[in-house]
C-alpha cells in the first residue's frame, strides 16, 4: 500500500528534508506508480514503501539540495528505478532532466514516470556511451550502478565545462571513483545524514 502526501512529509522532515506539501504530493504519485511497476518490473529490492521513501527519496532529495543554481540540464547516468533522477526532476521543475537507462523495462517505466507526473524530463533508452560526442550537461548524477569506475569514465565525458558531477559512494569506493576521473576537481565528500556509510561525493569540471 502506497503512502499519502501527508504521511511522507513528515518521514522526510524527520530525516532533515523538509518539503513543501505539494512536493509530497508529486512524491506520493510517484510512490504510487513505482509500487505499481515493481510488483512485475524489478525496479528496486526494497519493497516496503515507507523503507523506500526513507532511503531512495531522501537519498536523492539530500542530492537535489546539492545542484548547483545555475545547473539548467541534468543527466541521471543508469537512472533504474528513477533514482535520483525523478525526486530531483519534481523538486527542481525548471531543471531539464535526461533519464539514461539502457535495460528496457526500466526504460518504459520511466516513459511513463515522466508521463504521468508531468515531468520536465526525458528518457534516454540506450547506454550513455552511446550518445552524440557534443551531448553534455550542466550537473550528472550517478547512483547505485553497475561497474563504478568504468561509468564514472563514461560520465565525466557528459559533463558540461564547469559543469558537476555528483557520485553516491562510499569511504571504500570514494578513491577508485576519483582515480578514474581525472578530469574533474572532486571536492570534500558529504556524509548523506541519514545513511550509515552512504556519500555523496561532488566535483566541478
Amino acid at each position: 500500500m502506497s503512502l499519502s502526501g501527508q504521511e511522507i512529509a513528515p518521514l522526510l522532515s524527520q530525516l532533515g528534508l523538509p518539503i513543501s506539501p505539494e512536493l509530497a504530493d508529486q512524491l506520493s504519485a510517484y510512490l504510487a506508480l513505482l509500487l505499481k511497476w515493481n510488483a512485475r518490473t524489478n525496479l528496486t529490492a526494497i519493497r516496503e514503501p515507507r523503507e523506500i521513501v526513507a532511503r531512495h527519496f531522501a537519498d536523492s532529495l539530500f542530492c537535489a539540495g546539492h545542484i548547483s543554481q545555475s545547473a539548467a540540464t541534468l543527466l541521471d547516468f543508469g537512472s533504474g528505478g528513477g533514482f535520483p533522477g525523478i525526486p530531483i526532476a519534481l523538486a527542481h521543475p525548471r531543471l531539464r532532466v535526461t533519464l539514461a537507462e539502457s535495460q528496457n523495462r526500466k526504460a518504459a517505466f520511466l516513459h511513463e514516470a515522466v508521463r504521468s507526473l508531468n515531468l520536465n524530463a526525458e528518457v534516454w533508452p540506450h547506454r550513455v556511451e552511446s550518445m552524440p560526442s557534443g551531448q553534455l550537461y550542466d550537473a550528472v548524477t550517478l547512483r547505485a550502478v553497475d561497474q563504478m569506475e568504468s561509468a564514472c569514465k563514461a560520465a565525466a565525458l557528459r559533463v558540461a565545462p564547469s559543469g558537476q558531477m555528483l557520485v553516491f559512494t562510499t569511504d571504500r569506493l570514494q578513491d577508485s571513483v576519483t582515480k578514474a576521473t581525472p578530469a574533474i576537481h572532486w571536492q570534500e565528500s558529504l556524509h548523506i545524514p541519514h545513511s550509515d556509510h552512504g556519500l555523496l561525493l561532488p566535483g566541478l569540471r
